[in-house]
């Protein structure tokens, strides 16, 4: 059966196959995320991974493509939970940044490492193909914030 959608997605164009590609790799990829076994809701796992080091919620809202108000619900429920610190930043007394706890960095790097295990399985790439991929997906990505956030992500 795979062989046979294969050869009928042949015959279209490479950008809608690619379109299609990525709409499929998404959809494994939640239907995968849902199996992982946290007391955490997806915004809390979105978060925890984008807190690669302490940053503002307004950083972290630009890298999550969201507004601040939502950063800073779902900051206060990771807080409540142990997960995270807010801390004063010490190039603006003023501001405040969002610091991972010893169970924020464990908790991150468990849903890293998973992400990554359930990405090649449902890929199918090797490493330098993920590279490739990365490299493509970061280049659409910037094209997409230059030119603007689509309206469904900003609300």
């Amino acid at each position: 059966m795979t062989n046979e959608i294969g050869q009928r997605l042949s015959s279209l164009t490479p950008e809608i196959q690619a379109m299609m590609g990525v709409y499929a790799l998404y959809w494994k990829l939640e239907e995968s995320f849902a199996s992982i076994e946290t007391d955490l809701s997806q915004q809390e796992c979105h978060m925890l991974v984008k807190l690669d080091q302490p940053k503002r919620m307004g950083v972290l809202a630009a890298d999550m493509l969201t507004v601040p108000s939502t950063i800073t619900a779902t900051a206060d429920a990771l807080e409540g939970a142990g997960y995270l610190t807010r801390q004063s930043d010490p190039n603006d007394r003023r501001a405040w940044l969002l610091v991972l706890t010893d169970k924020g960095t464990e908790a991150r790097n468990m849903l890293v490492a998973t992400a990554g295990e359930l990405f090649r399985s449902a890929s199918g790439l090797n490493d330098a193909e993920t590279a490739e991929f990365a490299r493509l997906a970061c280049k659409i990505r910037d094209n997409i914030l230059k030119t603007g956030i689509p309206e469904g992500l900003t609300k």
